[in-house]
């Protein structure tokens, strides 16, 4: 079992950044992939961005590439998802999820571990 709780999220202005993080609760964080998902209101839940469990891969929506990145500490069991050069279409909550290994997956239903989201709103 992995415990996921999220953070970092908030009210800013476009152009702004914000740090989000996923601390993690099992000591085995290393052996899991991280990644972020996002839900607008009234739209599906969408692929963000995911890095691999051995941390040397990732991969982004086209959304965000460039303005987003997404890192792991292990020693902290947590996992970062740094937002740049915000939008108002960034506006949703960010879920963190994870998965035991495995190649890297942006379709939701292939995690079986998510945090209870943190709201990130962006004003024009």
């Amino acid at each position: 079992q992995v415990q996921l709780v999220e953070s970092g999220g908030g009210l800013v202005q476009a152009g702004d950044s914000l740090r989000l993080s996923c601390a993690a609760s099992r000591r085995t964080f290393s052996d899991y992939a991280l990644a972020w998902f996002r839900q607008a209101p009234g739209k599906e839940r969408a692929f963000v961005a995911v890095i691999s469990w051995t941390g040397l891969d990732t991969a982004y929506a086209d959304s965000v590439k460039g303005r987003f990145t997404i890192s792991r500490d292990n020693a902290k069991s947590t996992a970062y998802l740094e937002t740049n050069s915000l939008k108002p279409e960034d506006t949703a909550v960010y879920y963190c999820a994870a998965r035991y290994r495995g190649m890297l997956q942006t379709i939701s239903g292939r995690y079986n571990y998510w945090g209870q989201g943190t709201q990130v709103t962006v004003s024009s």
